[in-house]
């Protein structure tokens, strides 16, 4: 069985002359085909990459679902990068073959995001799906190579401190939550360079917060974590600050992002003017900086949530600049409506 999902994924991955297809097309099989692994894939050993857990942006997690409620979420993401950054220095991985298409790091994957909500306190998140990433940057005579496997995943347990719609005391109050969550590795393969997840073994307490201010809808979002990561040792924070603004039944958001890892090795090359010599440590100090931005749609009468969201590393050390885009779809299931 999952020796047959792998050679579906290859079939939509690359044409038959060996050639990763765009990025782009194909949306909808790739996203059923990444759900499947998702399900199917067993665990297995561990490996050098970067950041890639899975992540709702826009401080989302800051709100619970009803007491009794199950929210069912699918994600489905891809990303591109034709530069990356080796120590300070930025470097083109473009390659451009004979047939006149652009290649660079690409990723695919989707991920189930599971809540429920304990009670009016208190959630549960599971999230946990498949990627697959493919690259020709960084072989000798620019071969193409790939990796697929279970995404790092991870489950968390959220307490809301204060609720700004209840805590009509003082004007001044957010809404904020915490979440302590663990992150478990996934299954790509673990000598792949820039591989889509660290692969490690990780705890990390987060706080999040969101609150409405000036005219009827804008509102500030804030997130910040740190993640011990137990297997490669290279701790790490994220942050992220914004504004959204909610009309009726839409939410328009943007932000910022920084992602810091304290420790760690360098990445390099044996010769500069070579990409195929590049070395990719197990504990790259990778650090980023990006923008992202998104809006979503909620039903008014059973509360579904659509979504779009799109980010872009624009500045970092020891990463690639990744352009991302993605779409999700949020259901309520049980729970007591107050409308």
């Amino acid at each position: 069985m999952v020796t047959s999902l792998l050679v579906n994924t290859n079939y939509h991955l690359f044409s038959n002359n060996g050639r990763l297809r765009n990025p782009k097309s194909a949306l909808v099989s790739r996203c059923i085909t990444l759900a499947s692994l998702g399900l199917a894939t067993t665990l297995a050993p561990m490996a050098s990459a970067s950041e890639n857990v899975p992540y709702r942006p826009f401080a989302q997690w800051a709100d619970l679902p009803e007491r009794g409620q199950f929210v069912f979420g699918l994600v489905y993401q891809e990303s591109e990068a034709y530069h990356i950054w080796a120590k300070g220095k930025q470097y083109n991985v473009t390659v451009k073959p004979a047939d006149g298409e652009s290649y660079g790091i690409d990723i695919n994957q989707g991920f189930f995001a599971l809540q429920y909500g304990l009670t009016e306190k208190w959630a549960l998140d599971l999230n946990v799906g498949a990627t697959t990433e493919g690259t020709r940057s960084f072989t000798a005579g620019n071969a193409t190579e790939s990796t697929t496997g279970l995404m790092d995943w991870s489950l968390g347990v959220r307490y809301q401190i204060f609720n700004e719609a209840l805590q009509t005391n003082s004007p001044w109050l957010p809404t904020l939550t915490f979440r302590a969550g663990a992150v478990l590795p996934g299954t790509f393969n673990e000598e792949f360079d820039f591989a889509p997840g660290l692969r490690s073994a990780a705890i990390e307490p987060e706080f999040l917060l969101r609150k409405h201010f000036g005219w009827p809808g804008l509102g500030v979002y804030g997130d910040a974590l740190y993640r011990w990561n137990r297997t490669t040792g290279n701790d790490q924070y994220i942050t992220a600050i914004g504004l959204f603004q909610q009309i009726k039944g839409w939410e328009l958001d943007a932000g910022y992002r920084h992602l810091q890892t304290l420790s760690g090795t360098d990445i390099s090359f044996a010769d500069p003017n070579n990409l195929a010599t590049l070395d990719y440590p197990r504990d790259a100090r990778e650090i980023s900086d990006a923008i992202e931005a998104g809006f979503s749609y909620t039903t008014s009468k059973r509360h579904f949530r659509y979504g779009f969201q799109t980010r872009t590393v624009f500045d970092g050390i020891n990463t690639d600049r990744k352009f991302w885009i993605g779409a999700s779809i949020d259901i309520p299931i049980g729970g007591k409506h107050e409308d």
